[in-house]
């Protein structure tokens, strides 16, 4: 996929990186000692007397790393730090050897639960560097464990368990709780990260570049909830478009899974699934962004500039919704047909809702026919109105796979002639991984669901599923990674994207290796990846601690609010002024909260990791 810069931020003060404490037992030789006959064999007077050489020792290898100019910050053994099912493959990948045994500890009771032999040796094509693979698939035992090699520091904890990956499903999607725009996060739900309401977003300006007959500029609307789009404080419905459909597939794909899922909410309890209750919170202020003059829809809502690193209640400069274009009304008119969809099963709870979907996704339709091609161009938009706005643009110039999203939700919700003509007028000469502004996918997706096998979008759908499965990264193994195009602005996204086309080829076909690829492309978003990092905050022992998010910066808490998937490694490094380890594809990640490239969190690259995550709980709890 092409990079398209999402947004343009201002330039941040620099500053330096703090340096973590020493934790000495992360030193080689200080790590292995559950299974060094050597060390083992020691009374306890020996032992404190070789403890300070056994420091020296590990000092001196970990000063000869650093020298060589490849530290390594996530550990010499690569693994999910969260954990494994029990039947599910087992893999870690260890950096810098070529042959040995390793062997699984199990954490609490010190003794060797598995033990096996590197194998599968490999090499990363983007840093020459050299790896073998610890395979311990038939260890099966529920327990929490770490690998150790003889030489190297062990491996980072990690748990074998029948719900291993429910903690960090519900995680992802709590998140977006922790997004709310308009609503105070009381400490019953949001724990330390409580906060005050901010932006109730009640009174709105119309800015000149919005203006209508009925909504001149400077008239004031209301547009309350959504959530914040990624590390600023504004609301996009183009990128809403992606997000929202992802996650009203995945309860499309899961009904029954999600429909006990609580996530601790204030709406938890009230009869309707929690993933649905946040795709509300969502789905209303979309429906505000409307006019309900001609059904045309406004492409954001925003501060003119960027704010500064301040809470939501410290902020208090005006906000408007900007001009309305056929990206963002094709968009909206597809999550609203989809979501009319879903809330037709909820009509008790939600009276009414379902029909009011649809009509807002009729009225937006017929907008496009008369305006079909209006595109979000925010420069030439500053030259005519003002204030200027330099907020994210999400500008798109190809609307072809709006058009054809847009179609299919239509047709598989009303099944009118007029709708299956359309996507079959704009129907994708090639498919891709999902994006903001790549989602004939998501059009796919929808036509697949109606189960029927023998049509060309499900031949063409598993023919793009199978040639993911051709390739992997040789040195980590994933299907993320088998090409340098992987890694742009938000490659954790192509990741958790990659692995939800790869559950539903599973759930087309029943090829079980579809199932194994998703996973290990979960487990590359876990631990198993160049730079060792665990890439969702408060998850894992060696995850991001300053993403580049605005109340993770401001709230002076330490921890960062956990669920946030980061956005990963990027060497296009666009925020020039930070310091990044190298321009190496899979390496190019830093934990700084300056580093908006690559450590910036959105919506849309949380929602292909909640479906993913959720989908292989609901999958494998099954084994």
């Amino acid at each position: 996929m092409p990079y398209r810069c999402p947004k343009r931020y201002q330039a941040l003060p620099n500053h330096d990186t703090p340096i973590p404490p020493i934790d000495f037992l992360s030193f080689p030789v200080l790590r292995i000692f559950p299974v060094d006959p050597l060390y083992q064999a020691q009374g306890p007077v020996m032992r404190k007397l070789l403890m300070p050489f056994l420091i020296l020792i590990c000092l001196g290898r970990s000063l000869s790393v650093s020298a060589q100019g490849r530290t390594i910050s996530g550990g010499a053994i690569r693994v999910n730090q969260i954990g494994f099912y029990p039947a599910q493959p087992k893999i870690a990948v260890a950096l810098n050897k070529t042959s040995g045994s390793f062997w699984i500890i199990n954490q609490k009771t010190g003794d060797t639960a598995w033990k096996g032999k590197l194998a599968m040796v490999g090499k990363d094509p983007y840093s020459g560097q050299k790896t073998t693979v610890a395979d311990f698939s038939g260890l099966t035992l529920p327990g929490t464990y770490f690998l150790s090699t003889q030489d190297l520091p062990r491996s980072y904890p990690f748990v074998i368990s029948p719900d291993a990956w429910q903690p960090l499903g519900k995680g992802v999607l709590k998140a977006y709780y922790f997004l709310r725009c308009s609503e105070q996060l009381l400490p019953r739900y949001a724990g330390k990260w409580s906060r005050e309401e901010g932006h109730p977003d009640t009174a709105v300006y119309i800015h000149a570049s919005a203006a209508s007959p009925g909504r001149p500029a400077g008239s004031l609307i209301s547009a309350p909830g959504g959530w914040y789009d990624a590390g600023d404080y504004n609301k996009y419905v183009v990128n809403s478009g992606i997000t929202m459909s992802t996650l009203l597939a995945a309860y499309e794909d899961f009904p029954a899974y999600f429909d006990t899922l609580q996530t601790q909410i204030p709406e938890s309890g009230n009869g309707i699934p929690d993933l649905l209750n946040e795709v509300l919170w969502n789905l209303r202020w979309m429906l505000s962004m409307q006019d309900p003059k001609d059904g045309g829809v406004y492409h954001k809502l925003t501060t003119a500039k960027f704010d500064g690193m301040e809470m939501p209640d410290a902020d208090h400069a005006p906000r408007y919704v900007i001009m309305k274009t056929t990206a963002a009304t094709l968009d909206f008119a597809a999550v609203m047909a989809q979501a009319a969809r879903v809330f037709r099963h909820f009509s008790g709870k939600l009276p009414g809702l379902a029909d009011s979907c649809l009509r807002a996704a009729s009225t937006a339709w017929t907008w496009v026919s008369q305006h079909p091609d209006i595109r979000y161009d925010q420069s030439a938009m500053n030259e005519r109105y003002q204030p200027q706005i330099t907020t994210g643009a999400y500008g798109d110039q190809d609307l072809q796979d709006e058009r054809f999203w847009a179609a299919c939700e239509m047709w598989v919700t009303t099944r009118e002639r007029k709708y299956e003509q359309a996507l079959q007028a704009h129907f994708p000469q090639s498919l891709s991984v999902p994006s903001w502004n790549q989602v004939n996918m998501l059009g796919c997706y929808t036509l697949l669901r109606r189960g029927e096998k023998d049509d060309s979008v499900h031949r063409r759908f598993l023919q793009f599923a199978a040639g993911l499965l051709k390739h992997h990264h040789p040195a980590y193994h994933t299907v993320m990674g088998s090409t340098g195009h992987d890694f742009i602005w938000g490659s954790n996204a192509v990741a958790a994207n990659e692995g939800v086309i790869l559950i539903k080829a599973y759930l087309l076909s029943g090829d079980k290796r579809y199932l194994t690829a998703a996973a290990g492309n979960l487990d590359y978003l876990l631990g198993r990846n160049a730079t060792g990092y665990c890439f969702v905050t408060g998850f894992g022992s060696h995850s991001p601690l300053h993403p580049h998010h605005r109340p993770s910066i401001s709230d002076g808490i330490a921890a960062p609010i956990p669920g946030l998937l980061v956005g990963g490694p990027n060497p296009g490094q666009q925020d020039h002024q930070t310091t990044y380890p190298n321009r190496i594809p899979d390496e190019s990640y830093t934990d700084n909260d300056q580093a908006y490239a690559a450590n910036e969190i959105a919506i849309n690259w949380n929602a292909p990791l909640v479906y993913l995550a959720n989908a292989l709980a609901a999958l494998l709890d099954k084994k």
